[in-house]
């Protein structure tokens, strides 16, 4: 059964085509890379080309940066309120971590 939005896509690419959009493209006429899964390797390659961050990664760096700080901090006040922030942000990351064990 084909998908249902392959009559819409095909029209698309004809319009795209008839333009010339698709004319002088980097990599034409080259197969793609699609080592595994075709559908992650060609959301890993948009992600890679928009220097897109997975809210896992995002999270992670963040985590670090609010660790160096709260290593910075002397006051009491402030020590307390990064540990919070940190906290928080740890509680994100094991839910984030979570779905994605559930849902992939």
């Amino acid at each position: 059964m084909a998908h249902p939005l392959e009559a819409l896509i095909d029209q698309i690419v004809q319009k795209a085509q008839a333009r010339g959009d698709l004319d002088n493209l980097s990599g034409a006429g080259k197969p793609l890379n699609l080592e595994g899964n075709a559908q992650d390797a060609v959301l890993a390659r948009i992600m890679s080309e928009a220097d897109a961050k997975a809210p896992v990664v995002i999270l992670r760096n963040q985590i670090l940066d609010a660790q160096e700080t709260l290593k910075s901090l002397t006051n009491d006040a402030e020590r307390r309120s990064q540990m919070i922030y940190l906290a928080e942000l740890q509680t994100k990351l094991a839910i984030e971590m979570e779905a994605f064990r559930k849902y992939g």
